[in-house]
């Protein structure tokens, strides 16, 4: 049999995630002896080993690591799946609310670019209601995944666009922001080597793709930390110029020459057929 039920695969990924029945069937509420029943059911009707289990613990096979990935993906798509339709019900509903769109965008992020779609959109005769879900660095795409966002504004080379649609909406240089006492600010342009290698002032880290690179500097989760560290000279930030928009009296900004451009896209499910997000699109390509 080639189909799974949502419930294997909530039960399967508990398991492979915690690697331990105990605590796996303690997540889901349930007792140990059926979830170990309901894998090893699984894992017949599969024809497949998916966990080794020794004395030391459990482990997942290749074909566990597969299905992991795939039980992931196939979970958030139907959790996406009722959150989005719910929202597209609550317009039909008597006295509902218009059609609504979440708009996920990292939080103080892209400003100007934001203002003016915003308001281009709602000029439109049938816009419909958008929702702007401000979130934490790096966030955008598993609230795109798992449908509490339809749409949202992504960042090249920092967010992954892998299986989604998108459009590209504005192409900007990077900026080193510092403490305006550090006497690199006091530099007209600075190139990455510079703000690579100071002893006293190591590069933040934010995750990309959903990890942290290596490096002797603090790890970014929330652009007021960012802004904070930077203030205290912890640290520098290597962002885009359109961050300008949040600095404090305490910061410098100062232009990179060699550092990447950053595109910023606009991003959706590939699978989705909904009329407002089309129009939602097609306002932002023309900005």
């Amino acid at each position: 049999m080639d189909t799974l039920e949502t419930r294997e695969l909530r039960y399967f990924v508990a398991v492979a995630e915690e690697l331990h029945f105990g605590r796996a069937a303690e997540r889901l509420g349930m007792a140990q002896p059926p979830l170990s029943r309901a894998i090893q059911q699984l894992e017949r009707r599969l024809g497949v080993s998916l966990l080794e289990r020794n004395r030391r613990g459990v482990s997942l096979t290749s074909a566990g690591e597969v299905l992991l990935h795939e039980g992931r993906a196939a979970l958030d798509a139907t959790t996406a799946a009722a959150r989005r339709t719910r929202r597209a019900g609550g317009a039909d509903s008597p006295g509902g609310p218009r059609n609504r769109l979440v708009l996920a965008v990292k939080a103080a992020g892209s400003h100007e670019l934001l203002h003016k779609l915003l308001d281009a959109y709602a000029a439109e005769p049938d816009a419909a209601e958008i929702e702007v879900l401000p979130c934490g660095i790096g966030e955008q795409e598993g609230l795109l995944r798992d449908g509490r966002a339809d749409v949202a504004l992504m960042q090249a080379p920092f967010n992954s666009l892998a299986g989604f649609d998108s459009e590209e909406l504005l192409t900007e240089g990077q900026i080193a922001i510092l403490p305006a006492r550090h006497p690199l600010a006091a530099r007209k342009t600075l190139s990455l080597a510079d703000v690579s290698d100071v002893p006293d002032l190591p590069l933040a880290r934010w995750p990309c793709h959903g990890t942290y690179p290596p490096g002797p500097g603090p790890e970014i989760h929330d652009q007021t930390q960012l802004a904070q560290l930077i203030a205290l000279g912890r640290t520098v930030a290597v962002i885009p110029d359109s961050a300008r928009a949040w600095l404090w009296t305490e910061h410098t900004a100062v232009p990179l020459t060699d550092a990447p451009p950053v595109v910023t896209h606009i991003a959706w499910p590939a699978h989705s057929h909904s009329l407002a997000l089309a129009g939602l699109v097609r306002t932002a390509a023309q900005l």
